[in-house]
């Protein structure tokens, strides 16, 4: 059935077929009409980062961004569900068009720009929501916000979103904001983790409950540069480590239709590059800090190589768009 709802969806531009999805799962997650995506998924229960998965398949930030069907995507099965990115302030993103789709490669290129209504919004979706079960939020800052008063940006969305979170995930990877990846290197990294830390253990004590810290980062680091973040992430506790981001590389969608259009690539071309990434991090930080995998799993074999790899939980998005709601299904079987 998905197969002819997504070739009803590709007919249409790629944008407006993401915001018809989600204003319908928005709509009628309480309704018969769930029935067409709801599923029964089987157990595998996994414990990371001290919290309890049902399973380890979860969905990405950026699919979600306002945390507005967060019910409907409870009820596909996953195992954990991430909302955001979300900034202090509402902002309108950048220019459209600004999604694209690659379908001879399964991907999909987005320069959307963290478009959001604002954490305050979000933490409203968040609180109206039925859904008990694992949620991260992904906070980042405002694009007009300078470099130097950044580090705020992301002190003020942990403070609102923290009672809410079952983790937080900082994104300072996506390619879409000037300036952004700049966060993952030398001085600014460690200034930002530092805060973050000092907020976390402000906030556990006031709330009495421990929200662990996840950092995303690009595909695009070096050896050196991703061993330079794993030493970071364990000089300040970091809980764990989401790898990765959509790529600015182009090399395996050359020539093809939309190739050239600027923004983070996304989908089964970027598997290779995210798993790497995974090992890397997986070698250099051991049990101590684990690895959540994210970037061009499309299917059970490749959920398995991105565990094996090492992955402690996984995350889909490019691949649900084309395959649809089974694939979570599909791949918890098949583990």
């Amino acid at each position: 059935m998905y197969s002819w709802v997504r070739a009803w969806l590709f007919r249409q531009d790629a944008e407006k077929s993401h915001d018809f999805t989600m204003g319908l799962l928005r709509r009628y997650a309480h309704t018969p009409l769930s029935l067409t995506w709801r599923q029964q998924v089987e157990p595998h229960p996994v414990r990371v980062m001290g919290i309890d998965f049902p399973n380890p398949v979860g969905l990405a930030a950026g699919l979600d961004k306002n945390g507005e069907a967060i019910d409907a995507f409870s009820q596909m099965g996953f195992g954990f569900i991430e909302v955001g990115t979300v900034t202090p302030k509402p902002q309108p993103g950048n220019p459209k068009p600004r999604m694209f789709r690659i379908p001879e490669r399964t991907a999909l290129i987005n320069r959307m720009g963290f478009n959001n209504k604002g954490v305050d919004y979000l933490v409203e979706q968040i609180k109206a929501a039925r859904y008990r079960g694992i949620l991260g939020i992904n906070i980042g800052k405002n694009k007009d916000t300078p470099e130097d008063q950044a580090v705020n940006d992301y002190l003020h969305c942990m403070r609102k979103v923290y009672p809410y979170a079952s983790y937080i995930a900082v994104n300072i990877s996506s390619p879409n904001t000037p300036g952004l990846r700049a966060f993952q290197h030398g001085n600014a990294f460690d200034d930002l983790l530092a805060a973050l830390k000092e907020l976390q253990y402000e906030l556990h004590g006031k709330h009495g409950r421990y929200v662990p810290l996840a950092v995303k980062i690009a595909p695009d680091l070096s050896d050196e540069g991703i061993a330079d973040i794993a030493q970071a992430l364990l000089k300040h506790q970091i809980d764990g480590v989401i790898a990765t981001n959509t790529t600015l590389s182009r090399e395996q969608v050359a020539g093809l239709p939309n190739s050239d259009e600027a923004g983070g690539l996304s989908g089964s071309v970027l598997f290779d590059a995210s798993t790497r990434v995974v090992q890397l991090l997986h070698s250099h930080l051991g049990d101590k800090i684990p690895v959540i995998g994210v970037g061009g799993i499309d299917s059970p074999e490749r959920a398995k190589a991105k565990l094996a790899a090492g992955a402690q939980l996984i995350q889909i998005y490019t691949g649900f768009i084309y395959e649809g709601p089974t694939l979570v299904q599909r791949i918890v079987k098949n583990l």
